[in-house]
């Protein structure tokens, strides 16, 4: 169905790019008008539930099997998420957005292009960038890797709603249709990414080259080689290459930004720096509590800016957070929010402060090349065309760029490849190409909507096709919280609070103050564990794995390997005989239902009745109150 709608939606942009626009805009301005709020609480919201949610006893729960350690030493897991923070729109917002504010600052703020416009203009930035943006990206990764790697299920977004919805909603419409909007969600965000991307390599292209004009037809065959090169990559197969250019591209890009602190003005960074950051938490609140109801100036700074980026961070958030849910088995939900929130912002306050207070500082400098009427995409180059012995950046930023847009474009394809195959970890190349190629279709038809400001035409759509997956991440709040009130840690807790608390009110009933504590069984229903039953099924069922379709998986004791060959080192499934899973389907190997439970750890356990991860017991057994 998704397939189907943006082929659509493709079609109709190119054959008739006029019609598309007048919808675009009018969705575009009722939305603004009426939905900013829905955006900003959903900003809000996430980071003050997630920060609580990270201090909370729920933070102690691992993200995998009990006693499970991290995939990736700690070293790793900072580096790739200094990669998932970094990407195009580093490159491209990074000098424009912070000279934008400072000349034209928030309404009803401070005076353009004075000190204090020039600390706001940071302060503003790293809003848009900061912690309520990776903090989306926490939620759907934090409850997308508990999902698939505490309770064994597919790593699709419609895991996580099965307590909510049910399993039989969950694996039907329901289900169908968050995976629908999460499709739909990252396929606008990824391509005004690559839009953006395209507008940049096009700037870069007319530096190089002299060429005054920059058309919609040459980003268009912008969009279009570059296309190739993602096809050509996604055919042949060199993921592994993929993954070593990213890191490339990772170790190039905090390259341009130390070439900017050096070749810049260094003194002058290093005193803002500090600043801009205390500045920006001391005025979060300030902020946060801006909206439509401080005027109609307001409402539109919000719909152009701050609207926007909460909604392209929405639509980031299924790529985003499916890829670091990957690199985060083994850790604490804790580890995770903090880790996820903190580190990316911090890196990103440093490269985005670099940027953006250089091309401010050469505003101010009056440097050639600076006005008050730049694109976006101009005043990266013209900041490098002010910098000493950096004749040679341009041609580097433009294959950095080039090869974002690929490697975004190859890793969006395959994550809606897997949510489209329903949890496959290895989607047929085929779907991949697909949706590759209906993703720079859209970019494109984002680029032609925008009539003469391309920007406007990424823009809209952005914001109009996230409002839906606003909608489910409110309700991935709540589904997550219905998982983690019955996993096994927080029921062992309170198996265990009520068996000591029966032991001690019986302890001081009989004894007084003079009594010690003491396990000894007791006759059935009278001992301090008789109220808990660690046979039922909120108990046991999360020691069973099973498939996308929510069907049990059979475990094979002898080899210690599950019926589907799913690895649990790797997160994949391996391809395995037909007859072991005609087997699994058949229900005939009887160990693997009868002789313990199936634990999600990967080991089996006696069938006997245990608290999750705790000693089997009896539930005649107790802490028993004594007299000493």
């Amino acid at each position: 169905m998704a397939g189907t709608l943006t082929v659509a939606f493709v079609v109709w942009g190119v054959l008739s790019p006029s019609s598309v626009s007048e919808v675009a805009s009018a969705a575009f301005s009722w939305t603004t008008a009426n939905l900013g709020w829905l955006f900003n609480a959903v900003a809000t919201v996430v980071l003050a539930v997630l920060l609580w949610l990270a201090l909370s006893r729920y933070g102690k729960i691992p993200l995998g099997k009990d006693g499970e350690t991290p995939e990736f030493s700690t070293f790793s897991w900072v580096a790739m998420l200094f990669a998932a923070g970094l990407g195009i729109g580093v490159l491209f917002w990074g000098p424009a957005e912070p000279l934008a504010y400072f000349v034209n600052p928030p309404p009803r703020t401070v005076e353009a292009e004075s000190v204090e416009a020039m600390h706001q203009a940071l302060a503003q930035t790293y809003y848009h960038w900061g912690f309520h943006a990776w903090a989306m990206y926490a939620l759907v990764g934090g409850a997308v890797a508990y999902v698939g790697y505490r309770r064994g299920r597919a790593l699709l977004m419609s895991s996580i709603f099965r307590h909510l919805f049910g399993k039989r909603q969950t694996e039907g419409f329901a289900g169908k249709l968050v995976d629908i909007f999460a499709i739909i969600a990252t396929l606008f965000g990824t391509a005004a990414a690559l839009g953006i991307a395209a507008l940049q390599i096009g700037q870069g292209v007319t530096v190089v080259s002299g060429v005054s004009e920059l058309t919609n037809t040459v980003l268009v065959g912008i969009i279009g080689v570059l296309t190739i090169c993602f096809v050509l990559s996604a055919v042949s197969g060199v993921a592994r290459g993929i993954r070593y250019l990213s890191n490339i591209n990772i170790i190039l890009t905090l390259g341009i930004v130390g070439v900017m602190f050096i070749l810049g003005p260094t003194l002058f960074l290093l005193n803002i720096l500090p600043s801009a950051i205390m500045e920006y938490v001391g005025s979060l609140f300030d902020l946060m509590a801006r909206s439509a109801s401080w005027g109609e100036e307001t409402r539109e700074f919000q719909s152009t800016w701050t609207v926007y980026y909460w909604a392209w961070w929405i639509s980031w958030s299924p790529f985003v957070g499916i890829f670091i849910a990957r690199i985060s088995r083994g850790r604490t939900i804790r580890q995770f929010i903090l880790g996820v929130i903190f580190i990316p912002s911090a890196l990103l306050f440093v490269a985005y402060g670099t940027m953006g207070a250089t091309a401010i500082w050469m505003y101010r400098e009056g440097r050639p090349g600076f006005s008050d009427s730049m694109a976006p995409p101009e005043v990266l180059f013209t900041l490098v065309d002010n910098l000493p012995f950096a004749e040679w950046l341009p041609l580097v930023i433009m294959v950095v760029l080039a090869i974002f847009f690929i490697t975004s474009a190859d890793s969006a394809s395959v994550v809606m490849g897997i949510l489209t195959t329903r949890g496959s970890q290895d989607p047929p190349k085929v779907v991949v190409i697909f949706w590759g190629l209906v993703m720079s279709g859209i970019a494109v038809v984002m680029l032609l909507i925008g009539s003469t400001s391309a920007l406007a035409g990424l823009q809209s759509l952005v914001i109009v096709t996230a409002v839906p997956f606003a909608v489910v991440m409110i309700l991935i709040i709540f589904a997550w919280f219905r998982e983690l009130r019955s996993d096994p840690y927080i029921l062992r807790a309170q198996y265990a609070q009520i068996a000591v608390s029966n032991a001690v009110r019986e302890g001081v009933h009989k004894y007084g103050d003079d009594f010690g504590l003491q396990v000894v069984e007791t006759d059935p229903g009278r001992g301090a564990g008789a109220e808990t039953d660690s046979e039922c099924q909120e108990y046991t069922e999360w020691y069973q794995r099973t498939n996308a379709e929510g069907e049990p998986v059979g475990f094979d004791y002898e080899t210690g390997e599950w019926a589907d060959g799913w690895d649990p080192v790797t997160g994949q499934i391996r391809i395995v005989p037909a007859q072991a899973t005609e087997d699994a389907e058949t229900g005939e190997d009887e160990r693997s239902t009868t002789e313990g439970v199936r634990r999600h750890d990967d080991s089996p356990q006696p069938a006997t009745s245990v608290p999750p991860g705790g000693a089997p017991v009896n539930d005649g057994g107790a802490v028993k109150g004594t007299r000493r």
